[in-house]
């Protein structure tokens, strides 16, 4: 073991004999940190005519709803992921098998789609409400009908489509827990539901608040089941102040305020890991023992488990795919398929360069392992905390300044006017793709470079490599698999990503996110099912990639 820990030291020493290597890991991250430095900038300044405005109408109206969204939402993914995920690690009941990797589905679906599905199934043109009509003889007016467009109901959409994220953590946690515990509870006569909340969930909630921050983070960041709701939260307020109010100040200090929910989040989550931290005394594992549901019990169990299901995935895709079937005719022409390529050709580009600076960042920080590189990868991994609109304030700002500071001294110097270089290009597109997601890649990079052995790195050195040439030559084809499972979530994640597209694409450059967006926007929920639908179809590839390990070996069964 010390020889591999000197071997490890010494490539390490080797490495930092190139001096450019260390300066250019923290030139890195100060690059990726100006989206969030300009908003933080901007909480400092002055404050405008429209802020003040702001403040004295809709401040906290958009604190108050973003608040019970996140309330309601946490509420929804928590009763959800916590139950579905013990039935499904420790109870035996029909269909738990299938279960355990279906109720990951509704990970396929966004949000905005499913807001689309549902306002146009329960609205009083839809199906569910004419149906009740034609049996009943009712007119308008003469039936309540809850409204789907409405604060709850975005909290029941975001639910239905973030709870996957406290499933999965939280039935991680309860199958890598140790049996003796499960065993004594059950010797000092716990039935299932003592054993499960007095001892399987406390040992569970760091993976559990874990899961809840992650789906509270997507709800702080999402666009378009707020804004299909009209719903005025953070996001919404920054829209419309940006291009409603033409104050970008403004914009910038509503981004501010909501950066601040985000680090909130953040910080809870770490604290709340850090005092309740639980680690196994042993690598010998049993199986779980499971406790058998018949009867009523096992009806409840899979009545549990079908419902968030049903509603989170089944019920939205087939209507999608209903709507589709009557209106390709129209929609799916040359227009489509063109927009298809660009968003395609847009999320393999982004996914690309994310994991080509994710393994390079979290080389350095394996070999280096100084302060300055460690902090430095941790600045660049945060901004997948950060939501999309936030980062595209935060870019195009500065971008702007840039493009008009060097055409003024063009103009100066050559008079030449060189116009927008940067703003409103597919390099500002790609670099906020990159600040949003590149905490995904290097987190799927540091995986598979975790199980390289050390000494692998002393060995390539030996035989003449360079740094960059053992990364490439050496690392990159023993970690593949890591690096194609960053490369298809980032593809899948940028496909999905709205609001940072809306504001940072091009003139007449659309994608599939943005054009059903578009649609559905005008009312017209049946022609974006198209694009809806291929969104989800292509979001079902990291699923069924989570739902093969969904199922592994504990540790070291």
């Amino acid at each position: 073991m010390h020889i591999i820990e000197s071997i490890f030291k010494r490539a390490g020493q080797r490495l930092r004999q190139h001096n450019w290597w260390q300066p250019s890991i923290v030139l890195t991250a100060l690059v990726f940190s100006i989206p969030v430095l300009t908003i933080v900038s901007f909480l400092l300044r002055p404050s405008s005519d429209v802020w003040q405005h702001l403040v004295d109408t809709v401040l906290v109206d958009y604190i108050l709803n973003s608040a019970l969204l996140l309330v309601g939402v946490a509420l929804g993914t928590l009763s959800m992921g916590v139950i579905c995920a013990w039935l499904t690690s420790l109870c035996q009941f029909p269909g738990k098998s299938f279960f355990s990797w279906a109720l990951l589905l509704p990970l396929a679906m966004p949000a905005y789609i499913i807001a689309y599905t549902y306002t146009g199934m329960f609205d009083f043109a839809g199906p569910i409400q004419t149906q009740i009509r034609d049996w009943t003889g009712w007119r308008y007016g003469d039936y309540y009908f809850p409204e789907i467009r409405s604060l709850g109901g975005a909290m029941a959409m975001l639910s239905l489509v973030l709870y996957p994220y406290v499933y999965l953590l939280a039935r991680a946690a309860f199958i890598e827990q140790s049996v003796c515990v499960i065993e004594v509870s059950r010797t000092l006569g716990c039935n299932a539901w003592s054993s499960f909340y007095r001892v399987a969930l406390p040992l569970a909630r760091p993976a559990i608040v874990a899961g809840l921050s992650l789906a509270l983070m997507e709800t702080l960041a999402d666009y378009g089941t707020v804004s299909y709701f009209g719903i005025g939260v953070f996001t919404t307020g920054i829209f419309r102040t940006w291009f409603g109010l033409g104050d970008s100040a403004a914009a910038a200090k509503l981004a501010g305020i909501l950066l601040l929910f985000v680090f909130t989040l953040v910080v809870i989550e770490r604290g709340s890991r850090r005092q309740a931290r639980y680690h196994h005394t042993s690598n010998r594992y049993s199986q779980l023992p499971q406790y058998r549901l018949s009867g009523l019990r096992a009806v409840i169990a899979l009545v549990a488990c079908l419902l968030p299901l049903i509603f989170g995935f089944v019920l939205p895709a087939i209507q999608l795919g209903l709507w589709a079937s009557d209106t390709y005719v129209d929609m799916v022409d040359e227009s489509f398929f063109k927009i298809t390529l660009n968003t395609v050709s847009l999320a393999l580009l982004a996914a690309f360069l994310a994991v080509l600076v994710a393994l390079i960042l979290a080389y350095a920080k394996r070999v280096l392992a100084s302060p300055a590189v460690i902090v430095s990868v941790r600045i660049v991994a945060t901004g997948y905390a950060i939501p999309g609109t936030v980062i595209a304030i935060g870019v195009i700002i500065p971008f702007g300044w840039f493009d008009n500071w060097f055409d003024l001294l063009m103009l100066d110097y050559f008079n030449v006017s060189t116009g927008l270089l940067l703003s409103g290009t597919l390099f500002t597109l790609i670099f906020a793709y990159l600040v949003r997601f590149l905490a995904v890649s290097i987190q799927s990079v540091e995986s598979g470079l975790d199980k390289i052995k050390p000494s692998m790195d002393e060995a390539a050195r030996s035989l003449g490599y360079r740094p960059m040439e053992v990364l490439f030559k050496v690392y990159l084809p023993l970690m593949k698999g890591s690096v194609l499972t960053a490369i298809l979530i980032v593809f899948v994640d940028v496909m999905k990503e709205l609001p940072a597209t809306l504001i940072l694409r091009p003139f007449n450059f659309n994608t599939l996110a943005v054009r059903a967006f578009e649609l559905a926007s005008d009312e017209r929920l049946a022609d974006s099912s198209s694009a809806a639908l291929m969104i989800v179809v292509v979001g079902l590839l990291p699923v069924i990639l989570l739902s093969k390990s969904i199922s592994s070996s504990r540790v070291g069964s």
